[in-house]
């Protein structure tokens, strides 16, 4: 058994962890779909051989999908964030994971079709927030005002154009 990370988090599915696992290990680097717990026999909401847990890494990071059922869903409290470095990678993300079910919303932020929520950050964006007032201010009202992250549109309100 591969050593697990001391702190990992694990995401609660309805009985689809291991297709969202094959999702990311496949939209994102340094990504790939570990183990794979079935049921050893059958059980109350069950069979046997049904995926229980699948572990799995996104961008270097260690999770577990628990197919828990659909007792609890994912909400906007928790959300990952994936920093990409220009327009071409936020639209890569973004296209894959709102083009696979998933639904677009403000300021970089959209949701898979599992329902969990992702922020796809530019660096510009985030280096915006550490200019001046005026430029900070301008960025944020710019990002305000859109969904998926237009990098050009952040740096020319940077730029105050």
């Amino acid at each position: 058994m591969p050593e697990l990370a001391k702190l990992r988090t694990v995401l609660w599915y309805d009985g689809d962890a291991e297709e969202a696992a094959h999702f990311y290990a496949a939209t994102f680097p340094d990504s790939s779909v570990g183990d794979i717990f079935r049921a050893p026999a059958d059980y109350p909401s069950g069979k046997k051989g049904d995926v229980l847990t699948v572990d799995f890494t996104v961008l270097g990071r260690s999770f577990g999908g628990l197919n828990g059922g659909d007792k609890f869903k994912p909400n906007e409290s928790v959300s990952s964030m994936v920093v990409t470095e220009d327009q071409e990678e936020t639209d890569r993300y973004w296209n894959a994971i709102v083009g696979n079910g998933g639904q677009e919303s403000a300021c970089g932020w959209c949701k898979d079709k599992w329902g969990f929520n992702w922020q796809i950050t530019p660096r510009a964006l985030l280096e915006s927030q550490q200019a001046s007032g005026d430029e900070a201010r301008r960025a944020f009202e710019a990002m305000m005002e859109i969904g998926k992250i237009d990098v050009a549109a952040i740096e020319a309100a940077v730029a105050g154009s």
